[in-house]
């Protein structure tokens, strides 16, 4: 059985965890992180020396980083999936999308998360939200033209590709209090990834 440390409302945990509902892999998860704490412990900083959150073990195999942790399961537990294309350049264009998620997409939408779910209102910098909102709209803007023509994120069929960018999509469209964009391709993709049971299980709960 994987073990997984992190808390259940981190996107970062949650996208290991929707994987590993994808792919029938039994899991034990201990919260870490936030109101947890746990992570800055000497025990976890030594399988974490990063302090963050998730952290898997498998047997005797520990790592860290969630969209390293979606590649090693696809590629040990995918099997014949295409979760994890094996064509190299559909497997480079997955690649491309999760690290954008994480060095373009990922500061972005924090900041905009962060005031609005986490800040008081009476607390919130409400220029600084506008003009973050702005700019993590206009990447979710860029992503709505990317889907236009396809119907998942690359490729012909669902992978962590649509993992990794999903998590971040339950966010922006669980937002309250804003008016979002009127984005319909990447409405219509969100509405294909958000009726998967694990997407259900993980991922649709309320945000906090």
């Amino acid at each position: 059985m994987l073990t997984i440390w992190g808390r259940a409302n981190s996107v970062n945990v949650q996208k290991v965890l929707w994987l590993c509902e994808e792919l029938s892999l039994p899991f034990d998860r201990i919260d870490a992180g936030m109101q947890h704490g746990r992570n800055k412990d000497a025990d976890y900083l030594a399988m974490n020396p990063n302090g963050r959150v998730p952290t898997l073990i498998d047997k005797d195999f520990v790592l860290w980083e969630s969209n390293s942790i979606l590649r090693y399961l696809a590629l040990q537990y995918g099997g014949d999936t295409d979760l994890y294309a094996n064509s190299p350049p559909v497997r480079a264009s997955i690649d491309r999308w999760l690290d954008w998620t994480l060095s373009t997409l990922a500061p972005a939408e924090r900041t905009v998360f962060v005031a609005l779910v986490r800040t008081p209102a009476e607390q919130r910098d409400v220029a600084t939200l506008e003009a973050d909102f702005r700019s993590v709209g206009a990447h979710w803007a860029m992503l709505d033209k990317y889907l236009a023509s396809r119907r998942w994120i690359e490729g012909d069929h669902f992978s962590i590709g649509d993992i990794a960018l999903g998590t971040y999509a339950r966010r922006w469209f669980g937002l309250e209090g804003v008016e979002l964009p009127d984005l319909p391709a990447l409405a219509s993709w969100y509405e294909r990834i958000a009726v998967r049971a694990a997407f259900q299980r993980h991922i649709a709960v309320p945000l906090s």
